[in-house]
């Protein structure tokens, strides 16, 4: 039998034709970009997505950053800095928000949106209880492709920005027990870890997530007495497996966190509320009976509280009482440590910007990254969020079904 030679899609094996699948290479086109970093409130926020680092990491590999005069100011971070690592430095807040990406922290105001353009899109946090219907619809209208970067997930199947956000929270929140336990800041003048022949102060931790357990090794070292409640047994395994040492923890029961929660000088809640339930982790009967001055920390106020009592206060106006209990339920604590937040949301922001641009666009990269797609809750004008479409009445569409239409 003659040899045949025949390069297109057959091949001989034991005397017998098979058909092989010709293999086309289809190269995406890269794209460069068009990104705008708009000034936040100063009031509200003081972290910027992009450090000087990050945008010079960008305009090296061909994207343009539209940089909007004195944003980095709340981060320590100069004008001078930015034009340095190659962003043009504007006043104009309208050519900011006609950019391709407009990438910022706070939720995006309806002044805001209106400055932006149609397809866009936006890359912010979302911030659910301090969302309005109108914003949402502002959105929608604008036609955009919405992206709240604390949804954003990563292949190990966990939210990096909000474990980075949570341990500088974590870390934060007893900084701040300290503070408001001091007299100066009107506190009962407790020392947190006391000396000796003094009990130092009694910290409650409600939830065993990742803030939790920061701020269980911070108060640790500053001598503090902790006990950590959770639903779940085995988290409160694994919380005490990462601290190292053996404290107290216990399930959320009724009876034995309230009578803990009676001798508590600081109580730090990381639990949101339980919505199959629709019960707060900590009612507010469980408050009235706290001790005057007992100071609460409440770190998921932005997404659905641990204390019944809870109300998103700002950093201008950080804490407020109620039954004698002093609260502080800053949304975006992690403002506080500007420089370092910034710096940890700009490691996983800029990547990301890169990836848009290797990508050919963003339209490719959500087909193919399914953890930058999860954080998609609007998708050229259609809501994909289901929480908020129960929230505000309005109906949603599967992000991942819309994208198998394109």
């Amino acid at each position: 039998m003659a040899q045949l030679h025949d390069s297109s899609s057959f091949s001989i094996r034991q005397q017998q034709l098979f058909p092989q699948e010709e293999m086309l290479e289809i190269k995406k086109k890269r794209k460069e970009l068009l990104i705008g970093i708009p000034k936040e409130d100063g009031v509200y926020e003081n972290r910027i997505a992009l450090t000087p680092q990050a945008v010079q990491l960008l305009s090296n590999n061909g994207h343009k950053v539209l940089f909007e005069s004195g944003a980095g100011n709340g981060s320590n971070y100069s004008d001078l800095d930015y034009s340095e690592s190659g962003a043009e430095i504007i006043s104009d807040k309208k050519r900011i928000f006609q950019s391709e990406i407009v990438l910022k922290i706070s939720p995006f105001s309806n002044m805001e949106i209106e400055l932006l353009e149609d397809n866009q899109t936006v890359i912010s946090a979302l911030h659910f209880s301090s969302q309005s219907k109108e914003q949402v619809y502002g959105l929608m209208k604008k036609r955009v492709k919405a992206i709240a970067f604390e949804h954003i997930k990563n292949e190990p199947d966990y939210y990096p920005i909000v474990r980075s956000m949570s341990e500088i929270a974590g870390k934060l929140s007893v900084n701040i027990a300290a503070e408001y336990l001091s007299k100066q800041h009107g506190g009962k003048g407790v020392l947190l870890g006391g000396i000796t022949g003094i009990s130092p102060a009694e910290i409650i931790i409600v939830g065993a997530g990742t803030a939790a357990e920061h701020a269980a090794n911070a108060a640790l070292g500053l001598g503090a007495m902790i006990k950590v409640f959770d639903h779940s047994i085995y988290k409160l395994r694994d919380f005490q497996h990462h601290v190292g040492k053996q404290i107290f923890t216990s399930i959320i029961q009724p009876y034995a966190l309230t009578k803990a929660l009676k001798s508590a000088d600081v109580v730090i809640g990381s639990l949101g509320i339980d919505e199959k339930a629709n019960r707060y982790a900590i009612t507010e009967n469980m408050v009235q009976q706290m001790k005057k001055g007992t100071i609460i920390i409440d770190l998921n106020v932005d997404n659905g509280s641990c204390f019944e009592t809870s109300r998103p206060t700002t950093h201008k106006n950080p804490v407020y009482e109620k039954f004698g209990v002093i609260h502080y339920c800053v949304p975006n604590i992690a403002s506080r440590a500007a420089r370092t937040a910034s710096i940890a949301l700009s490691n996983i922001l800029a990547p990301i910007i890169l990836k848009i641009g290797d990508q050919g666009g963003i339209m490719n990269l959500l087909k193919a990254d399914r953890g930058i797609r999860n954080g998609v809750y609007i998708f050229n004008g259609i809501l994909t969020n289901q929480t908020i479409g129960n929230g505000f009445g309005i109906s949603s569409k599967d992000i991942n079904l819309l994208m198998a239409a394109f």
